[in-house]
């Protein structure tokens, strides 16, 4: 396990998929704080061009408790596609570089090489909704946002690491089809796929039994007036994570790797 993981790290440090993950999450936290700066003074940012003379901003509130909040949502949305794309990139990677065979006739464990992979991802998951979260407390007191307490604080970054959390492990199943499609593409339709469907059964009001629906609801993405999910939809996110990472283990430890 241990040489395993030391050579996922070398293959990260060598990619330029973390600088541009950490991209897409800075990006994230950058819109967010322009929204809050919007909604602190519409006329202000009417009048720098930022908001259109007829358009209209409500659902969320210029202050800690709210740029917390839209960040969390930002994860719970976007931390889908971006945790999807590296748990693809993580697993797809070793068959479009035709280095899968080569990787298992080294004496490592297939299970390990997958457990080292999880592993990896996990991290960088992690590391990500930390730095989302670093960003918004700079970006926030650069605003001068009101309502600081440090409960709430303390409760919104514990929304934001939460929605990572969840929003990562339902991307354990995309690791499995990046590794039985043999690459990217099949893995990346599968990505979009889940996207868009759980979209649609959020909109129809099923979200809560939808586990790549759970992360979005969890953060709050529906409203104030709505609940968010219980300890079953809490428990279907794990139930699919645990479940895309045994099948992907399993997979790999009894597919044929001839090729």
């Amino acid at each position: 396990m241990r040489e395993a993981l030391w050579a996922e790290l070398l293959k990260v440090r060598r990619s330029r998929l973390p600088w541009i993950t950490a991209l897409a999450f800075t990006v994230a936290a950058l819109v967010c704080g322009m929204f809050m700066f919007i909604l602190a003074d519409p006329a202000r940012a009417r009048a720098l061009g930022l908001l259109g003379g007829k358009a209209q901003l409500s659902g969320a509130s210029a202050d800690w408790p709210g740029y917390l909040a839209l960040l969390a949502q930002a994860v719970a949305v976007g931390g889908l596609g971006v945790y999807g794309l590296i748990a693809i990139w993580l697993f797809g990677r070793e068959f479009s570089d035709h280095t899968a065979t080569d990787l298992l006739a080294l004496p490592t464990s297939r299970t390990a090489v997958v457990a080292a992979k999880f592993t990896v991802a996990a991290l960088w998951a992690l590391a990500l909704a930390v730095l989302l979260a670093g960003l918004g407390l700079l970006i926030g007191a650069l605003l001068g946002l009101p309502a600081w307490s440090t409960p709430a604080v303390l409760n919104g970054l514990a929304r934001i690491l939460g929605a990572a959390a969840l929003a990562a492990l339902t991307t354990t199943p995309l690791a499995l089809a990046a590794s039985a499609g043999r690459g990217y593409l099949a893995a990346v339709g599968v990505l979009f796929g889940v996207i868009f469907v759980s979209q649609i059964i959020a909109a129809l009001g099923y979200g809560s039994v939808f586990p790549w629906s759970i992360p979005g609801l969890y953060a709050g993405i529906a409203g104030a007036g709505q609940d968010p999910p219980g300890p079953l939809g809490l428990l279907l996110v794990v139930i699919t994570g645990a479940a895309g990472a045994v099948s992907t283990a399993v997979w790999w430890n009894r597919a044929d790797h001839t090729r």
